[in-house]
């Protein structure tokens, strides 16, 4: 629970907004009456209940549609000779094992092996493949029967140990003779020997017989999976908190979406046959599921937030269709907060629902510095169908236009991460984009309304197969710096991850650092800061774990192959230097699939939590969300409230500088808002972690839309504020600390 105290306390100094420079009143839309029944509301319910009931037949990965003409065909097979039929049980195995269904697929692929030729089944390509994907669908039987069916805060966790150990043995015992017998047949050097020695392994661990079991010459050595420094271990308390969902990917928001400043989480999934899900924060503890006028609004492979109407509480922006392709035409949804946590769909009053594409990104920023959010969407665009990036630009009365095509910005590709940040320091956000499969594009504002492409000139354009991406600060220089991260990986890189084999260049996340001037210019310089591991990220953000004011980083890994078993990893940073990896030790190398990625404090203790949102493509791929409990450091903190009048309300592209000192030494710490990175969303407030800092010695915030910075002296420690722009003073906020759980 939540309490304001006071209001303007304590001496400071600040550059102040005149009275006769102050806007007009926030802005209260008439799109605001907290009316579901509203036509655009019932609208988007229809169009959405109508993707659910066509999901079966055309939607790839929750239906059924493949695995029925499979079944016809098999029965219809008898004229084929046995390869042809082996082939055909392969596919209908692969099918039934996507749709949940691991017995059925084992008997399927069982019986295509046993069509062909004894002679073909040591070096045959269809045998080895069917005894691989065997091996997958008896792991698979092995999650379902233990990490699903009987899970623990341990389940899954790498190193897989204690509780995670599975009782139910016979899915990763037949798997391990499965792959046991790929690499027994197989060259060292092939791709089927490297994907079975990787999948070999983790089945051991779930067993217990790692590593001693594991025969010497197929171990990839233990070692390699320990964490580069100590550090101490998060416990997921998903499960006792009710934030446990079992779901298919989706995206994931802490935000205080009912004004009572406890942060509240939001929670998708791209399964249309499932709705939007609102867990709000009961402040003691725990959090109660709510969101009854959110039925009906299904999907959405990811879910961004701002208040884009001024009017101080923050919005839902529902993203749709993203690697649907040809099923991917649907509608996007923005959801406007009636002021205590209930939303109504306001899509098509506001614009937003002329065209429908495929997406799962989008970012808020003011790109025109006209004090109220404007919104980029990056569609996906594949060979034979192009369907452009939308910049939809905020009329200021609660409705859009799209003008990418008019400012330079409506690019036709695989788009995967919009992100925008003001990295020449102009005042105005610039926009950088991911793209998957070609060249990613940075977009340089103008301040005129368009945009000039720079990407290549700066040298931030690759990698070429890239996922996520975000602007932050990671060395505290107060420039921003660019995380690109590459989506290109395998079982078999996983084997080269852990086993210090070389790994390709382009199968590496970017790391590029803010070398130009604090104003004016900006560029970049690749570096690699000892991020050296294939990743493979879907799902990702940033920020304090350890509270010593430096970012670190969350990735949730993973691609749709149920073959995709792969920790989601937790990289330190190192005072701006580098990066260690400390997943296993901080036990947060999850080895299902991650997707959206939450840094927030939601117990009120003074450290960031993580919360993730998990689970495949797939029908058959669900897996439980995880919260990671922050075990805490013993720093101090400081957490920031901005609220925008001329600026934005939401403040997003203020900078803020914090001075902390120590004795008689100062260091200086840079915070931007925006909700972190591109799949997931963090609470708008700014969280500094303090480190063993002994004083603040002032704290300045930049508002880009009047260039004005005001500045804060003598702040305390530990302790919430809520700042104004424009307005003397600040209000200290109490937040109750909660024990998780009660």
């Amino acid at each position: 629970m939540l309490k304001t105290l006071a209001a303007m306390l304590l001496a400071c100094t600040t550059s102040v907004v005149a009275d006769e420079e102050r806007p007009p009143p926030l802005l209260q839309a008439d799109l605001s009456q907290p009316d579901p029944s509203r036509p655009g509301h019932q609208k988007m319910l229809a169009m959405l209940e109508a993707i659910r009931q066509a999901s079966p037949k055309n939607n790839v990965y929750v239906g059924d549609a493949n695995a029925r003409q499979l079944r016809r065909q098999v029965a219809q097979a008898g004229h084929l000779v046995p390869q042809e039929q082996a082939q055909l049980r392969l596919d209908l195995g692969e099918a039934e094992l996507r749709l949940g269904k691991e017995r059925e697929a084992i008997s399927q692929l069982q019986r295509a092996l046993a069509l062909l030729p004894a002679a073909d089944t040591t070096d045959q390509p269809t045998a080895l493949e069917i005894r691989f994907r065997l091996g997958v669908a008896y792991m698979r039987l092995g999650e379902t029967e233990n990490c699903s069916a009987h899970k623990s805060a341990e389940s899954c966790i790498l190193p897989i140990r204690g509780a995670a150990i599975h009782t139910q043995r016979e899915g990763s015992s037949k798997a391990i003779q499965h792959f046991s017998y790929i690499l027994q047949h197989t060259q060292e050097e092939s791709a089927a020997y490297q994907r079975s020695q990787w999948l070999l392994n983790l089945a051991s661990m779930t067993l217990g017989e790692y590593p001693d079991g594991v025969p010497a010459r197929y171990r990839i050595p233990a070692d390699n999976f320990q964490s580069d420094e100590p550090f101490p271990r998060f416990v997921n308390v998903a499960a006792k908190l009710g934030l446990d969902t079992f779901s298919l990917a989706g995206g994931a928001i802490a935000e205080d979406f009912d004004g009572d400043l406890d942060l509240d989480l939001v929670v998708s999934s791209s399964d249309p046959g499932e709705r939007l899900r609102f867990f709000r924060n009961n402040g003691a503890g725990g959090f109660d599921e709510d969101g009854d006028d959110l039925a009906g609004l299904f999907g959405g492979l990811n879910v961004v937030h701002a208040d884009y109407d001024n009017d101080g509480d923050a919005d839902l922006f529902v993203l749709r269709g993203g690697w649907m392709f040809q099923a991917g035409e649907q509608p996007n949804s923005l959801l406007q907060n009636q002021g205590d946590g209930r939303f109504v769909d306001v899509t098509f009053a506001a614009g937003l629902g002329e065209v429908h594409y495929p997406t799962q990104t989008a970012a808020w920023a003011d790109y025109d510095n006209d004090g109220d959010l404007d919104i980029y969407v990056g569609n996906e665009s594949y060979p034979g169908v192009q369907f452009p990036g939308q910049l939809f630009r905020n009329r200021g009365d609660g409705t859009f236009e799209d003008v990418a095509r008019s400012a330079g910005v409506a690019q036709v590709a695989m788009t995967k991460a919009v992100v925008w940040g003001d990295y020449d320091g102009d005042r105005y956000p610039d926009l950088y984009i991911s793209n998957y499969g070609g060249p990613n594009r940075l977009y340089r504002n103008n301040r005129d309304g368009t945009f000039e492409e720079v990407a290549a000139t700066l040298g931030v354009d690759g990698p070429a197969d890239s996922f996520p991406a975000w602007f932050w600060d990671y060395d505290n220089d107060g420039r921003l710096d660019l995380f690109v991260s590459s989506y290109k990986s395998s079982a078999s890189a996983m084997v080269a991850a852990y086993s210090d084999r070389l790994q390709p260049a382009d199968s590496l996340p970017h790391l590029y650092r803010g070398s130009g001037s604090s104003s004016g210019s900006g560029a970049f310089t690749h570096v690699h800061a000892n991020l050296r591991r294939t990743s493979a990220p879907m799902g990702c953000n940033f920020g304090d774990l350890d509270g010593d004011g430096f970012l670190d980083f969350y990735l949730g890994t993973g691609w749709p192959d149920y073959e995709a078993l792969m920790p989601n990893l937790v990289f330190r940073n190192r005072a701006g230097v580098d990066f260690s990896d400390v997943t296993t030790a901080a036990g947060l190398g999850h080895l299902q699939k991650g997707h959206a990625v939450v840094f927030a404090d939601l117990d009120n203790d003074g450290d960031q939590d993580v919360f993730e949102q998990m689970g495949g493509f797939y029908r058959g791929d669900r897996f439980y969300d995880a919260l990671y409990e922050n075990p805490g450091f013993g720093n101090h903190y400081l957490t920031v409230i901005l609220t925008g009048t001329h600026s934005n309300r939401s403040a997003i592209g203020a900078r803020a500088r914090l001075v902390v000192g120590k004795g008689n030494e100062s260091r200086s710490l840079y915070r931007h808002v925006n909700s972190g990175a591109t799949f997931g969303g963090n609470p708008l407030r700014r969280f500094f972690g303090l480190d063993k800092a002994e004083t603040i010695e002032r704290l300045e915030v930049f508002w880009p839309t009047t260039g004005k910075t005001q500045t804060f002296s003598d702040l305390p420690l530990d302790r919430t504020l809520r700042i104004t722009e424009g307005r003397e003073g600040y209000e200290p906020i109490v937040l109750e600390k909660v024990t998780l759980g009660n």
